[in-house]
């Protein structure tokens, strides 16, 4: 499957937001990705969030708060992302092994500090908010009602590499 790194944003206002939030542990005997596909955030908790509603459903980045993904270190989190075409996930900071899954996935892990977030979150006001990122650039920009801001954002060449290869497996598989 092609990914693709930008589109329209979702927002999750609330930091913290766990693993278990992210996939509940009961579906986690699934054997395929795309069995997991409609239980995404179906436990999270948030005012005015529809787990089943259309702007999670249109959405292809997901704009959050800091330490995104704590809690059980599971590869289906990232997972849940992206079997519904949600490759990039912008946050002032990500629990470490989610953030290395994202990664091995292929997925973009983006991380900005609390002022920027602030800024992307403002633009919501503006309309519905839709990401662009130039991986090769490190920068993002972010449009809403007419209205754009560029961030910039830091990747380890390790990681962009990762992310350009499509992932560890084929990363790895080009190289050894």
């Amino acid at each position: 499957m092609k990914k693709t790194f930008s589109g329209p944003a979702i927002f999750l206002d609330r930091s913290d937001i766990n693993t278990d939030e992210i996939i509940p542990a009961k579906y986690l005997t699934e054997v395929t990705k795309e069995a997991l596909r409609p239980y995404i955030l179906e436990d999270l908790k948030l005012e005015g969030f529809d787990p089943h509603g259309k702007k999670l459903k249109q959405a292809q980045v997901v704009i959050t708060r800091a330490n995104f993904g704590c809690g059980s270190s599971r590869e289906h989190a990232p997972w849940v992302f992206e079997v519904n075409g949600i490759h990039t996930i912008i946050a002032e900071s990500y629990a470490r092994i989610f953030r290395q899954n994202m990664f091995n996935g292929g997925m973009l892990a983006i991380e900005l500090p609390r002022e920027e977030l602030d800024r992307l979150f403002a633009m919501q006001q503006e309309g519905e908010v839709v990401i662009k990122v130039d991986l090769q650039g490190q920068q993002l920009s972010a449009s809403a009602g007419g209205h754009s801001e560029l961030f910039r954002f830091d990747i380890s060449p390790f990681d962009k590499a990762l992310v350009q290869a499509g992932g560890w497996v084929d990363f790895a598989d080009a190289r050894y």
